[in-house]
């Protein structure tokens, strides 16, 4: 018996498949090298372009990033007021719907 590292034919397809993949990846940065690279350097002018949600003149953490707290809040409250809403509409559906269907 060959006590080295026996590969069973899953792990070499596991392997090749990644391999091929890693491939692919190199050979599209190949290809659009010129592409991505005009595309980060848009990207990275749009970014500085960007107003923040924070001050970055304050040294206090909670007025540093009061705006973004604030719209923190905002989102997480009208995410559980959007669960509530749906979670409610589907439970009156569903007796509605239920009510129908066992009238005989």
């Amino acid at each position: 018996m060959n006590s080295g590292a026996a590969h069973t034919l899953p792990q070499v397809i596991f392997w090749v498949g990644w391999i091929a993949f890693g491939a692919f990846v190199l050979w599209l940065l190949y290809r659009n090298g010129a592409k991505l690279s005009g595309f980060v350097g848009e990207t990275v002018a749009e970014l500085k372009k960007c107003t923040w949600p924070w001050n970055p003149a304050e040294t206090d953490f909670r007025k540093k990033y009061r705006e973004l707290i604030d719209s923190t809040l905002v989102v997480a409250v009208f995410a559980i007021l959007l669960a509530g809403f749906i979670t409610s509409s589907d439970f009156l559906l569903v007796q509605v719907i239920g009510f129908f269907t066992r009238l005989h």
